[in-house]
């Protein structure tokens, strides 16, 4: 007998067993999607090591008619995946040698991501050096230092988030409470830096950079 496998049933198993965030989660705004992932979990398979889980601890939003966005001045070689259907990841390089991932929103040819700046490990990836994991908490404190720990280059741009490709998105696992969420301006950008388009996770030590100025939650 030849045996045989139902990869839609096997997908939903998936979703039923690990939260998988899908791509419809993910088309509406970046700056609705942006806040909703803090506190949820980035799941990494490394290739030929562990599976490192870490929870969204800061993220930024980037949006159609912004400045500071990738897609403003339109598609391009290097930002056609934000282009794309939504729930895919959208990797970039800057300064010729730090990765950043985002997560690509709203429908297929808007152009918006979302960018995940930090994440709070539960597992020490077993390719960093001493002095990059002398600050645990640390590792994955912002962008560039959590492509790095996990392996992420432009190999991935594009990718489904999903554990076929070793990159997925899982729900909270219990409700956040909205004044836990901090929400503040970005940072690291020369346009639209005024826009309070960053939130992050209060009290966690994983933060790139805590806000000097709050603003209320919307």
């Amino acid at each position: 007998m030849t045996n045989t496998f139902d990869e839609k049933k096997l997908d939903e198993e998936i979703v039923q067993e690990s939260r998988l965030i899908l791509p419809s989660w993910c088309d509406r705004p970046s700056i609705e999607v942006a806040p909703d992932l803090i506190g949820c979990t980035l799941v990494r398979q490394l290739p030929n090591g562990p599976c490192i889980r870490s929870l969204i601890v800061e993220t930024e939003a980037y949006a159609p008619g912004d400045p500071a966005c990738h897609a403003y001045s339109g598609k391009s070689k290097r930002n056609a995946t934000m282009f794309g259907p939504p729930g895919h990841s959208y990797v970039y390089l800057i300064y010729g040698m730090y990765h950043c991932l985002n997560v690509v929103t709203e429908a297929q040819g808007v152009g918006s991501a979302v960018l995940i700046r930090a994440l709070a490990l539960n597992t020490i990836p077993p390719h960093l050096t001493p002095k990059q994991t002398a600050k645990p908490h640390r590792i994955a404190a912002g962008p560039g230092k959590l492509c790095r720990a996990l392996d992420i280059d432009r190999g991935l741009d594009g990718a489904l988030y999903h554990p076929k490709n070793g990159l997925w998105l899982e729900h909270r696992k219990q409700p956040i409470d909205p004044s836990h969420i901090v929400q503040t301006t970005r940072i690291g950008i020369s346009k639209a830096a005024d826009r309070p388009w960053r939130w992050y996770l209060s009290g966690s030590s994983s933060v790139s950079k805590l806000a000097a100025k709050k603003v209320a939650n919307t």
